[in-house]
């Protein structure tokens, strides 16, 4: 079927240009861009510069470069664009990128019926609040307080709003005025292709804190189960020297404590040996009175004849 009206030069120069990044960039990613308010848009960009060049073009217009690009894995990326996606182009690493993206994001402050990302507490201690009515707005959340200095102090850290709860209207009142801002938003990485290495990579997940974590972990784990094969290497030898110090307190107390115990044997011994000679010396001194005793007996008897 023939088009009536002839394409827009504009969306020509938009999928040529899409199409040139495409072919000349390392790295293309997907990200969600879905209720990023438009300063916080515009101050991810620039944090950006230098680093990715972002797009935030019609559908079809990405949909007409990546078919001209002829790479069925490229392709595939049609699939993971939606609405509220921003194409980004980048000479860096796909999961180099997508952490950047991670890093930018901004902290805002929460609005009435947002439903709270994680439980938000208010934590006990001062507050620039001066005495008014915020002190019937924090005690209608449960907050107890006290005035210090002219300031109103929470005596008590209290949870306002649990985790998948909605914002209540006092409740983001009371978030406002205390600073708290419990959401954070940016771009989201959803997918991305490495033009180098023609892979594909779907769900990129970015959890920096958790996995240092888990290498720590794993670190702590390893370094526990070396020290006990005594595998000597510059990060076990102090634990092993340690280790050595260690076992030969130990031999050292167990050998006292043996020699200790070969003493008081020895001692045991002759205090045995005593006891023998002074029984045998009882007992000869009991032969010899009993043999005194019947010689005086035969001697009387004689007599008495």
């Amino acid at each position: 079927m023939k088009r009536e009206n002839p394409i827009p030069e504009t969306k020509i120069k938009s999928v040529e240009e899409l199409i040139s990044l495409i072919k000349n960039k390392k790295t293309i990613l997907i990200a969600s861009i879905k209720n990023i308010p438009a300063s916080q848009f515009q101050e991810i960009g620039k944090k950006l510069r230098g680093k990715a060049i972002i797009k935030v073009p019609k559908k079809n217009l990405i949909f007409r470069a990546l078919d001209s690009s002829e790479n069925d894995i490229i392709k595939k990326l049609k699939d993971q664009i939606h609405n509220s996606v921003a194409i980004l182009f980048s000479d860096l690493d796909c999961f180099d990128l997508a952490s950047e993206l991670i890093e930018n994001k901004s902290v805002i402050k929460a609005k009435t019926g947002q439903e709270a990302p994680e439980d938000i507490e208010v934590h006990e201690g001062p507050t620039d609040l001066v005495p008014g009515p915020a002190i019937s707005e924090l005690g209608s959340l449960g907050i107890q307080i006290q005035i210090e200095k002219g300031k109103i102090s929470i005596k008590k850290s209290r949870i306002i709003v649990k985790k998948g709860e909605k914002i209540s209207e006092s409740a983001a009142g009371i978030m406002n005025k205390l600073d708290i801002k419990p959401f954070s938003v940016g771009f989201i990485p959803l997918s991305a292709f490495d033009t180098e290495k023609k892979k594909l990579y779907l769900e990129i997940k970015i959890d920096k804190e958790g996995t240092l974590k888990e290498i720590k972990n794993s670190f702590e784990k390893a370094l526990a189960f070396a020290v006990e094969l005594d595998y000597f290497s510059k990060d076990t030898i102090g634990f092993l020297i340690s280790k050595a110090e260690r076992d030969a307190k130990i031999l050292d107390e167990f050998a006292e404590s043996q020699s200790d115990s070969e003493d008081k044997d020895d001692i045991n011994k002759n205090n045995e040996q005593i006891n023998t000679d002074d029984n045998s010396s009882n007992k000869s001194s009991e032969a010899s009175e009993n043999n005194k005793n019947d010689a005086q007996s035969d001697k009387t008897g004689e007599e008495n004849k």
